[in-house]
């Protein structure tokens, strides 16, 4: 049982970047903040978990029965991440390219501290509180001064190097294509690395600078042991509330401009592009079919198709899909019935994911996974890990990955610039901090 105290804040911007820098002393941090972007199925505009009572980290041998077991006995909140390997676990598959991370597969903890704010009101729940821990913690918290600004590092950008070279990227893309064109798959979304070895990062130096560049709404800072990852994903996996779950895949995607005549025909421009349309419609298409699997009869639907939504350095199309779920169907396994996200895999998609683990030349680990929580009640949200940075402390190798959906109509030079103007703000911050 946790004990709770409720506090109203006067300066809540500032209290975030207090609560998260003396959050960051800790050995395990979940930080979840949503930049105050409007969703209206957001609980919460910020989560705080952090200090371990209990632990799960595991393999992706049989990763969703132990998590499955875990969240059950633990019946509270509980913090962590879902690795993209961890399809081996749902599906007869394999990992076999580098990597450099060497994260553990799937990682969640039980929280002693937690703090949820929404509006301007704080909610702190403490496991086994001692005397006047929480009032003593807030006061530690409001007393901390925030620098005005971090003096940054001059760049040095032959640090970053690409796992793919131009030429090697294009070659693999007509590849892709030779299986679409083939009838193997319809689309599938292939990711090539940027990293940096033998650095020493300030992760949430890194963190703060690339959400100040993003402000997405599933931004999260996760430190387990010496495992960092720094997101600014503007993309929801799942979200559940009761028996009623919503997945929200991206897929389309427009430059912002800073004339509002030009930034609202590139708006436009993208409702009405086929190829981007398509993209979205296939993988809404195989999110429906996955939600299926648990939902119960006839209540798959798809809310939105193709809407546009503004984030602050570009337009996406974003489809949202809800189902009311069967009677006595655990939280975990829509989860596994759904993981990894159609909209880093492709359509069909277990064809797809094995073609992407031929093609590509790193192993993807956290990134297009998903991070979130589970609360008591077993409801649960999770992001999906994209626009974001990784980084092993103990081996000091970092590392952000970008992709994009191939189909039929993609021109592989096209599909490398885009993927470079994915990479820019990534690569700006990583080298502003090394």
């Amino acid at each position: 049982m946790r004990s709770n105290k409720i506090f109203e804040l006067s300066n809540v911007n500032l209290f975030k970047q207090k609560l998260l820098s003396w959050a960051s002393g800790f050995r395990e941090v979940v930080w979840l903040v949503s930049n105050e972007y409007p969703d209206k199925y957001r609980q919460y505009d910020a989560i705080l978990a952090v200090e371990a009572f209990t632990a799960i980290k595991t393999d992706a041998v049989e990763a969703f029965d132990k998590l499955k077991e875990y969240q059950e006995t633990t019946a509270d909140w509980i913090f962590g991440y879902l690795s993209y390997d961890l399809k081996n676990d749902t599906e007869n598959l394999k990992s076999k390219n580098y990597d450099g991370l060497d994260f553990p597969e799937l990682y969640f903890f039980q929280p002693q501290k937690l703090f949820l704010l929404k509006g301007n009101q704080l909610e702190v729940q403490y496991l086994r509180v001692v005397d006047d821990e929480i009032d003593l913690d807030f006061a530690a918290i409001n007393d901390i001064v925030i620098p005005e600004k971090t003096a940054q590092k001059p760049q040095k950008s032959t640090l970053i190097q690409s796992r793919l070279s131009k030429e090697e990227y294009l070659q693999k893309i007509e590849n892709m294509l030779k299986h679409i064109h083939r009838g193997d798959i319809y689309e599938a979304n292939f990711c090539q690395e940027f990293y940096a070895e033998n650095i020493d990062l300030e992760p949430l130096h890194v963190f703060n600078a690339l959400n100040t560049i993003s402000n997405p709404p599933f931004a999260s800072f996760v430190k387990l042991e010496n495992y960092h990852a720094m997101c600014a994903s503007p993309e929801r996996y799942i979200q559940k509330i009761g028996n009623r779950v919503v997945s929200q895949p991206i897929k389309g995607t427009a430059g912002r401009h800073a004339d509002p005549k030009i930034d609202a025909e590139n708006a436009q421009n993208l409702t009405e592009d086929l190829k981007e349309r398509s993209e979205n419609i296939m993988i809404a298409d195989l999110v429906r079919n996955d939600l299926s699997r648990t939902a119960k009869k006839g209540s798959v639907k798809v809310e939105e198709l193709c809407e546009v939504y503004s984030f602050k350095q570009v337009h996406q199309l974003i489809s949202t899909i809800s189902a009311e779920l069967q009677d006595d169907i655990a939280a975990v396994d829509v989860l596994e019935s759904t993981f990894p996200m159609g909209s880093m895999t492709g359509a069909p998609k277990i064809s797809a994911m094995k073609i992407i683990e031929d093609l590509e030349e790193t192993k993807r680990g956290l990134y297009s996974g998903a991070i979130g929580y589970f609360t008591p009640a077993a409801d649960f949200d999770f992001n999906v890990v994209i626009r974001s940075i990784l980084y092993n402390s103990e081996n000091k190798y970092a590392s952000f990955s970008v992709g994009g959906a191939i189909t039929a109509q993609s021109k592989p030079e096209k599909e490398y610039e885009e993927c470079m103007v994915k990479a820019r703000a990534m690569r700006k911050v990583l080298e502003k901090n090394i």
